[in-house]
């Protein structure tokens, strides 16, 4: 088939699941497509900051739903496959909140409608959320109201209002590339890739580890072998946000030097679809919680294709700005973001890059590697860059995503220096911007951060 004739197919085929959905989200939010039990709807809770509200339904497992507005008077419909309610959803007064009321009824014996009444026309979207062990939550069907007019975002205070539990943080695998029996490249004065990158990255998992609304998980954390694809998976397993490979580069030249960052190839997405396809069985949740087994192959084709073009950017905008903070301690390969198939860099959910530090064969860089101090410039510099991409890229719910938009939400421990050391500004900048006369601070109280420098 030629590129026209699949990107039309492709193109129908989108039309069909916006058509079949009733909102953009509503398939990709369901894991599965039929439901072997009735599901028990076990509660429904509230939030809503900026304009937009959200609807939190507990359930006893995963369901397919779908969404969709009905106006004069304006409400919102959820209509869940083969479920029912425990108890009546009881909804607690929130006056700031759209919503005006909520119903429920069965309906076609074996499903349950929801009606949300609404103060106001709004844009809904829904997206299921898996079971969370360290918080003991279970499923969540969450669905956003966007009135008009209000910024498109989720809400800031998300987790605390709705899910019971506290703004998460944003996870970063780190993975030091090779080890074990794999040395990677060896310079000329014997160093050992496998070596330096374990070095700079423990020193980037320290730096991670002290900022606030971040958490670093070490793929590799000694000298041993690992398998490339055991890396995607332990990265998938501890729910990775982001993953960054760290290496050192070679070539036969000796004078070859500098950093570069790679993403993966278009290629590589390519080949690893194919991969992903032929064995799908094994791959579920691989596309915002869905599981392919149990799609045709143009379904199957689609998501994955969709979830690994939307991953690929990100990592490019990760990349981007890795490339620029390692330009400003010193020479860059090429001063643009490369692509290649490298096997680590395939995860279609998790946006991947790949850090070649500097040569390890050029003796200059080799030793350059070799000192305490560089390795630890390498470390700031990948921070910042890491820092920057959650800047405009914090996942909802998030302690990161709470300060979107020039706001920090209070958590417990907070101080004024430690917020003014995350965001940049002084602590007299932090003072000025929000009235503030002394450093006491609230639990749950909105902080304004002046951009910096005031």
């Amino acid at each position: 088939m030629s590129q026209s004739g699949y990107d039309q197919i492709r193109r129908e085929f989108l039309k069909r699941l916006l058509t079949m959905s009733g909102a953009a989200g509503a398939l990709l939010a369901s894991p599965r497509l039929y439901a072997d039990s009735s599901v028990v709807v076990q509660g429904l809770r509230l939030a809503t900051a900026d304009g937009v509200t959200r609807v939190v339904i507990d359930l006893s497992d995963a369901v397919d739903h779908s969404l969709f507005a009905l106006h004069d008077p304006e409400r919102v419909v959820i209509d869940l496959s083969r479920a029912h309610v425990r108890d009546d959803l009881d909804l607690f007064a929130l006056p700031q909140s759209v919503v005006r009321g909520v119903r429920h009824a069965s309906r076609n014996l074996t499903d349950l409608r929801v009606v949300l009444d609404l103060k106001s026309k709004v844009q809904p979207r829904s997206f299921l959320l898996r079971p969370d062990a360290e918080s003991g939550l279970g499923y969540r069907l969450v669905i956003d109201l966007q009135e008009s007019g209000a910024i498109q975002s989720a809400p800031v205070m998300t987790a605390d209002d709705v899910a019971g539990g506290q703004l998460r943080e944003v996870i970063i695998a780190i993975d030091a590339g090779h080890g074990g029996k794999d040395p990677g490249a060896i310079g000329r004065g014997g160093t050992q890739e496998k070596d330096i990158v374990l070095s700079i990255a423990r020193r980037l998992e320290s730096l991670i580890q002290r900022e606030k609304g971040m958490r670093a998980v070490m793929i590799r954390d000694g000298d041993y072998f690992m398998p490339l694809r055991d890396r995607i998976s332990k990265a998938r397993a501890n729910k990775a946000d982001l993953f960054v490979s760290v290496h050192a580069d070679a070539s036969p030249d000796k004078r070859v030097h500098g950093s570069s960052v790679y993403v993966l190839s278009q290629n590589g997405a390519s080949s690893e679809l194919a991969r992903i396809l032929a064995e799908r069985e094994n791959a579920a949740d691989l596309v915002g919680g869905v599981s392919i087994n149990d799609k045709d192959e143009l379904l199957a084709s689609v998501l994955l294709d969709l979830s690994q073009t939307a991953t690929i950017e990100a990592s490019v905008d990760l990349a981007e700005g890795l490339l620029g903070e390692l330009n400003r301690i010193g020479d860059v390969r090429r001063m643009r973001v490369e692509h290649g198939g490298f096997a680590v860099l395939k995860s279609p959910d998790i946006p991947s890059v790949l850090v070649e530090t500097a040569f390890i064969s050029n003796p200059v860089e080799e030793k350059r590697l070799r000192t305490n101090a560089h390795q630890q410039h390498l470390a700031e510099a990948m921070l910042r860059g890491i820092r920057g991409y959650f800047q405009e890229n914090a996942p909802p719910g998030t302690i990161l995503a709470s300060a979107k938009r020039g706001r920090h939400v209070i958590q417990s421990g907070d101080t004024l220096s430690q917020i003014a050391q995350q965001y940049q500004v002084s602590v007299n900048e932090l003072r000025d911007a929000n009235g503030l006369r002394g450093d006491r601070l609230q639990v749950g109280q909105v902080l304004n951060i002046p951009s910096q420098g005031g």
